[in-house]
């Protein structure tokens, strides 16, 4: 009973930070990365103190959806940066080696915020990342001059907004994980990203997975999950 209990305390273990945050130090090592702090509607003091108290813990401290004065509560910290187009603050104490490779497809210079917020996600935990610009389909031979880099990367992050069609081009081009990623940017119909949405989760091509509108986090998160799990087989192979 008592190994149980300790099991469980051990799988529990988070600290309290001030009145209003539960920070979950156990995550790193539980799941291999570590808690992210989700800065929209939090007070720059509050952001502040899950980043100290994160830096205690991790030596990559990332905080998404984050706004100037979020990064002007952390910006005396050393180390700390802030990525104005994808909402991003970063600390990285212990710079990752970049390994694997992730290929992030941007259908128009509109959708570059979600995913810049993708490709700094991804090599924040370590993976090599790309990004292609502005192959969206209404311009398609642009993609295809680049079809080589498809063929080269561990999975592949589509990122598009207005009809969401370029990551079912992709999946029916690519031998590998496809994972899609809808953003708000367009006209009226296109309802916020919906349009892109369905398209996505209608997709012909298999293959394909569909993260939620404006996500670039969780893109570049699974995306890792995914190219770590393919490195860390790649090693093991030269290894053996």
């Amino acid at each position: 009973m008592s190994d149980a209990k300790n099991i469980t305390a051990e799988a529990l273990d988070f600290v309290e930070v001030g009145s209003f945050g539960k920070l979950d130090t156990d995550r790193l090592r539980r799941r291999g990365l570590p808690e992210v702090i989700y800065c929209e509607r939090k007070t720059p003091a509050e952001v502040r103190a899950l980043a100290l108290e994160l830096q205690r813990h991790s030596p990559v401290v990332l905080g998404t959806r984050a706004a100037p004065e979020h990064y002007q509560a952390v910006s005396d910290i050393p180390g700390f940066e802030y990525h104005e187009r994808a909402r991003v603050i970063r600390l990285l104490s212990k710079p990752p080696e970049q390994r694997g490779s992730i290929l992030i497809l941007s259908a128009g210079t509109s959708d570059l915020p979600v995913a810049t917020e993708a490709a700094l996600t991804a090599e924040s935990f370590g993976s090599r990342v790309r990004t292609i610009t502005d192959v969206g389909v209404a311009g398609i031979h642009r993609l295809f001059r680049h079809a080589h880099e498809l063929e080269r990367s561990t999975v592949i992050v589509v990122v598009a907004g207005m009809d969401g069609a370029l990551p079912s081009v992709v999946g029916g081009l690519a031998r590998v994980p496809v994972i899609a990623v809808p953003t708000s940017t367009g006209y009226g119909a296109s309802f916020g990203g919906l349009a892109a949405l369905l398209s996505m989760l209608n997709s012909c091509s298999p293959g394909v997975s569909v993260v939620n509108i404006d996500n670039g986090f969780g893109a570049g998160y699974q995306a890792h999950v995914i190219n770590a799990q393919s490195a860390r087989e790649v090693y093991a192979d030269d290894r053996a």
